[in-house]
C-alpha cells in the first residue's frame, strides 16, 4: 500500500476520533450491521479502503484495510464483504473481554 494512502487513512482514522469529518468516508448500510463505515482513498495504484466500526462506546476498530480492485461496479466484493462481518463477530467479543477486565 502506498505510504501516502497510509497516512490519508491515519489523518482520517485521527479526525473520525475526534468527532470530527474527514470527508472521505461513507456508510455501509448494506451490510444489516450499523456503524460500519469506510474511508475511501483514491490514488494512482487504485482505490483503497479501511473499513471500521464506531459502534463501541470508546473505541474505533478498524476491521479491513484493502484495494479495491474489481473492474465493474462500486459494490464492494462479497468475500471482502464476509470478512468485515466475521471481524466485526470478533471484535464485539474482544471489546466484551477488554470492558470487563477495565
Amino acid at each position: 500500500m502506498p505510504e501516502a494512502v497510509i497516512k490519508e487513512f491515519g489523518h482520517s482514522l485521527r479526525d473520525i476520533q475526534k468527532g470530527r469529518d474527514p470527508g472521505n468516508t461513507k456508510p455501509l448500510r448494506h451490510l444489516g450491521e450499523t456503524g460500519i463505515s469506510e474511508i475511501v482513498v483514491d490514488e494512482k495504484a487504485g482505490t483503497f479502503r479501511t473499513v471500521y466500526t464506531i459502534e463501541f462506546k470508546d473505541a474505533i476498530a478498524v476491521l479491513h484495510v484493502f484495494q479495491k480492485k474489481s473492474k465493474s461496479g462500486i459494490a464492494t466484493p462479497k468475500k471482502e464483504i464476509d470478512l468485515v462481518l466475521q471481524r466485526l463477530k470478533q471484535a464485539r467479543i474482544e471489546y466484551n473481554e477488554w470492558k470487563r477486565e477495565k
